[in-house]
């Protein structure tokens, strides 16, 4: 027996007798600006004390401005990943993310009916960058087979409004409860409705069933764009309903957490700025406060938000 091999004597407790995290298995587009996709959900995931299962559904060509091309993955390949993984491990939720194409969706819908106890959190992100066809396909199927295994759909309120509610005309934005009850026509429980416009530069943030409004809170707009928001918002969400927190504690632990993620956000290049996931790990004074003050203009999608203490 080599030094290599020999058990250390530590007098401790072996460490496989520690309790585990909490597992999410992220089903995501893997991207290398490092802004959202999978990168955000690990981040996310490890900063709210759980462990992250990756499963890359797409290669994502992006910079931290704009997306230039994608490449969806064979969706064998994609369950491959997730089955290895799942017969070894016990998941305690989902994170859905981009799932690169319609058979995408349709192969990681087949995967999560198999643990219908564990909490999906999915997340619609702004999709304009994908061909029309192709997004259409997308969130046909998205609709038909994700949606009904949903407990929270996350998503900007003009995403959520164009995916649930394309027809809308009338001249006030549609409410968090109408766009629930659109949810709820497919099997979704909750809607978590972000950037929903109010006066004075304000923006809510809102969890609603078809009942009404549950929780939230009001974020105030300034003028700075961030990319992954949406993506950390979910990761931090599923990460929390997989520790056990009750549905609208967690969400108000969620907001808060990306609240403070969006204040020390940083701009690692010439495009937007990127949630820092790892603020309380900073020390005092260093937390990218002057890079998130010097904003770009806002992109439509994903407004700049400061929440209010």
């Amino acid at each position: 027996m080599t030094a290599d091999t020999a058990p250390a004597d530590t007098g401790t407790e072996p460490m496989h007798d520690a309790p585990a995290p909490a597992c999410v298995m992220s089903f995501n587009a893997s991207e290398a600006s490092g802004a959202g996709g999978l990168a955000g959900d690990v981040a996310t995931i490890a900063a709210m004390g759980a462990h992250a299962l990756p499963v890359v559904t797409s290669i994502v060509m992006r910079d931290t401005a704009e997306v230039f091309d994608h490449h969806a993955l064979d969706p064998d390949v994609v369950v491959e990943q997730a089955r290895s993984v799942l017969e070894d491990v016990t998941i305690a939720a989902w994170k859905v993310g981009y799932l690169g194409s319609a058979e995408g969706v349709s192969a990681v819908a087949e995967v999560l009916s198999d643990y219908p106890d564990v909490p999906l959190v999915a997340y619609m992100p702004n999709l304009s960058w994908v061909e029309e066809d192709e997004q259409q396909a997308y969130l046909d199927a998205f609709r038909e087979l994700v949606l009904p295994q949903t407990e929270v759909l996350v998503g900007s309120h003009q995403t959520l409004t164009d995916f649930l509610l394309p027809e809308w005309e009338a001249d006030r934005p549609a409410s968090p409860r109408e766009l629930a009850v659109a949810a709820a026509e497919h099997g979704t429980r909750f809607v978590l409705v972000t950037s929903v416009p109010l006066p004075d530069q304000f923006l809510d943030n809102v969890l609603a069933s078809p009942q009404g409004p549950i929780t939230g809170e009001k974020f105030e707009r300034f003028e700075v764009s961030f990319v992954g928001a949406g993506d950390t918002l979910s990761a931090a969400l599923a990460a929390l309903l997989a520790a056990g927190t009750e549905l609208h504690t967690a969400v108000g632990e969620s907001l808060a957490f990306l609240d403070q993620a969006l204040d020390a956000g940083f701009r690692p290049g010439m495009g937007n700025v990127i949630p820092d996931r790892f603020f309380w790990a900073l020390p005092p004074g260093e937390e990218g406060e002057e890079d998130a003050a010097d904003g770009s203009p806002e992109a439509p999608d994903t407004p700049g938000t400061r929440h209010i203490h």
